[in-house]
């Protein structure tokens, strides 16, 4: 059964893994807490944006609640390769959670593109 996830549904489930992610850097010293605040904010600020969206009172007012979540997407992303590539994290662990970062941004891409013809037209 191929049944398709919405976005709401996706960024929801990447906010809870960003969420036990950070509890698990929150467990070690130094600098891991410090990223783990930094990737708390943007990783759930992606979600907390798309829910947003879904009240917007206009075509514009969706459009700037989506860049806002993609703003948040790349941020989350650079924290996620910062943690990876300076290996404080075991990358096997964080890639999967790297790559569904990836992928919701292109769709948020790909979303605030419609969005903007729509207004355009």
């Amino acid at each position: 059964m191929n049944q398709k996830v919405s976005i709401a549904d996706r960024t929801k489930a990447l906010a809870i893994r960003i969420v036990k992610a950070c509890t698990f850097l929150d467990e070690k010293p130094g600098v891991c807490r410090t990223l783990s605040k930094q990737l708390l904010r943007s990783g759930t600020s992606i979600d907390a944006n798309v829910k947003e969206a879904q009240s917007a009172q206009s075509d514009k007012d969706f459009l700037s609640k989506l860049e806002i979540a993609l703003k948040k997407e790349r941020e989350t992303e650079y924290w996620l390769e910062i943690l990876i590539k300076a290996e404080l994290v075991n990358k096997n662990k964080f890639e999967s959670l790297l790559q569904e970062t990836r992928e919701i941004g292109k769709i948020l891409v790909a979303s605030t593109r419609k969005v903007k013809e729509k207004i355009k037209q």
